[in-house]
C-alpha cells in the first residue's frame, strides 16, 4: 500500500457534525472518511492505495475537490482498492453531500 498525503487551501466548510463514511474498501472501489479539524482554511487529505505511482493524479482529485466544495477545515482518509479518478470523485461528493445534509 501506498500512502500519499496532501494538504489543500481551501474556503472553509461551514458545517460541523460528527464524521461521515461513505463507500466500500472493495476491487474498483474505495472508502471516504471525512472528519472536521481546526484547520479551517486546508483541507487535509490521507491516500491509502494499492495502485502506486498515480500521487499527481491524487493530487489533482483531492485539489479539485476542495475547491468545488469547499472542504477547509475537513480531513479526508480515503481507503483506495484501485479506483477511477472518476469514482473516486463520486465518492468525495457522496461524502460531503452527506456531511452537508447531516446524513450518514
Amino acid at each position: 500500500m501506498e500512502q500519499l498525503q496532501f494538504q489543500v487551501p481551501s474556503r472553509a466548510q461551514s458545517q460541523r457534525r460528527d464524521a461521515v463514511l461513505v463507500g466500500v474498501v472493495g476491487s474498483g472501489n474505495c472508502e471516504v472518511l471525512l472528519e472536521a479539524t481546526t484547520a479551517d482554511a486546508m483541507c487535509v487529505a490521507t491516500i491509502h492505495t494499492a495502485a502506486h505511482g498515480f500521487a499527481d493524479i491524487w493530487r489533482r482529485v483531492i485539489e479539485d475537490f476542495a475547491i468545488r466544495r469547499n472542504a477547509g477545515g475537513l480531513r479526508v482518509e480515503i481507503n483506495d482498492v484501485g479506483a477511477t479518478p472518476a469514482v473516486v470523485t463520486l465518492r468525495l461528493y457522496q461524502a460531503i453531500e452527506a456531511w452537508e445534509s447531516g446524513d450518514a
